[in-house]
């Protein structure tokens, strides 16, 4: 026989007997942790278990709705709720709803009125009441915590200001940049260059290495580098190397005035209008992984399981090796990689660009939900010091989507190296431009999952 029953009024029990008593408390425990707000409607305040039902309702509606367009219209979801502005309101509601749930949750387990219940079932009901009260406002904080988080991500990473652009010859195209800037630097040198176009329709993606030591970069007549070298990037010293153009550009910050202002830098802007003259592709985005924040990137991820297929050293060029990253399976921690992907003693540009890549690979796949559930804070906190970019804000959702069809296909590699016929030290543009037209060609043939080949 259940409380209700009884006839026994939950607002007005009879508090003489203990087994009504002991009933009415299971009731309000359960149907307010199922309900919030209905514990408080049916046996104490009542404007306080509205504004509890209304703001489990407006909860519950916006959670339908925002697995309504998973499905239907994820990336206009991510676009909502992807950037600062959308994740604040999702972190404030998040502590609302928190602190709701608490004072819901403590006022039920005041209007069980415990000291009427008799024996066990007194501590054990006050047991379920706190666990029902505490786990979900921990569970809420939380997922504030990680909100606040991801806002952080996202307001430090993208670009809150610029509006949205259309893709180029129906492809997005980005300027991935490493910047090297170890404890044997002074200053921070993009120092690896590739360059990433994305079919704006099938997600088809290309990735073309530019390697560093690279001469005579062009420019067109519209970048602010052709007046001081309308012949090209091209010098006797090693300071004309590709690389050179990031800190030539830092040097004169007149060329780019408004660089800074619209979230990058003259040198990442010298670097872009170097590497479009390079590639004949015009570059809408830059990413610069800073390598100051790789080491904790990695760290956070608990390591970075590797091939090692060669003994590398840990040793500034020309200097004595301090030690050394032993071939075989190896976990590496941050100082370890870093020095990995960066290593130059004893070894090639290119090796090292294959180590980059190598590592890259492994960054992603390590990625897991798992690591990112476990430790999500430190992961953003690493990436907020590590990447920086001039992604819009408000084309999160829509890249992200687009990101999602690119998983799905192989990605098209073009390494401009002399194994693949380039000759860094007196290149011939024209050729590098129709062998990027080529890789574009071949990723375009790439047929989604989805279709199939033409008969």
């Amino acid at each position: 026989m259940t409380l209700l029953e009884t006839g026994t009024p939950i607002r007005h029990p009879d508090s003489r007997r203990p087994d009504v008593m002991q009933r009415r408390g299971w009731w309000l425990v359960l149907i307010g942790f199922l309900l919030p707000g209905s514990a408080q409607t049916l046996a104490g305040s009542k404007r306080l278990g509205r504004i509890g039902l209304v703001a489990t309702g407006v909860l519950l509606m916006l959670l339908v709705i925002a697995g309504v367009m998973w499905f239907a219209a994820r990336g206009a979801l991510i676009t909502i709720v992807g950037n600062s502005i959308g994740l604040l309101v999702i972190e404030v509601l998040l502590i609302a709803y928190a602190v709701l749930w608490l004072v819901l949750g403590l006022d039920t387990l005041r209007l069980a009125r415990l000291r009427k219940v008799k024996g066990r079932a007194r501590a054990a009901i006050a047991i379920v009441a706190v666990l029902a009260t505490l786990a979900p406002a921990a569970f809420a904080g939380y997922g504030a915590t990680l909100v606040d988080a991801t806002r952080g991500l996202v307001g430090n990473i993208f670009d809150f200001a610029r509006p949205a652009v259309e893709p180029v010859d129906g492809r997005y195209t980005f300027l991935l940049l490493g910047g090297d800037a170890g404890d044997d630097r002074v200053g921070l040198r993009a120092d690896s260059m590739t360059a990433v176009t994305v079919n704006a329709e099938t997600g088809a993606a290309t990735m073309i290495g530019v390697p560093r030591n690279l001469r005579n970069a062009p420019f067109s007549e519209g970048s602010p580098m052709w007046g001081p070298w309308p012949n090209g990037f091209d010098c006797e010293s090693s300071d004309c190397l590709l690389n050179g153009t990031y800190t030539y550009g830092e040097a004169n910050p007149e060329l780019y005035p408004d660089a800074v202002a619209n979230g990058s830098s003259p040198g990442i802007e010298a670097t872009r209008d170097a590497v479009e003259g390079v590639t004949g592709l015009e570059l809408q985005f830059f990413v610069l992984v800073d390598m100051r924040g790789f080491v904790d990137l990695v760290d956070a991820l608990g390591g970075l399981k590797l091939e090692v297929t060669e003994r590398v050293p840990i040793a500034i060029e020309g200097e004595p090796v301090r030690d050394w990253i032993e071939p075989g399976t190896q976990t590496l921690d941050g100082h370890d990689a870093l020095w990995y992907a960066r290593s130059r003693a004893g070894t090639s540009d290119y090796d090292r660009m294959a180590r980059q890549r190598q590592v890259q690979e492994a960054i992603i796949r390590q990625f897991t939900p798992q690591a990112l559930l476990t430790k999500y804070t430190q992961l953003a906190r690493a990436g907020q010091d590590m990447v920086q970019s001039d992604v819009p804000q408000s084309m999160i959702g829509s890249l992200s989507e687009l990101a999602l069809q690119t998983r799905q296909l192989p990605i098209t590699q073009l390494e401009l190296v002399p194994d693949s016929g380039v000759v860094t030290g007196d290149p011939d543009f024209e050729q590098i431009h129709a062998m990027v037209q080529q890789a574009l060609a071949e990723a375009d043939a790439v047929v989604p999952p989805t279709e199939s080949p033409a008969p």
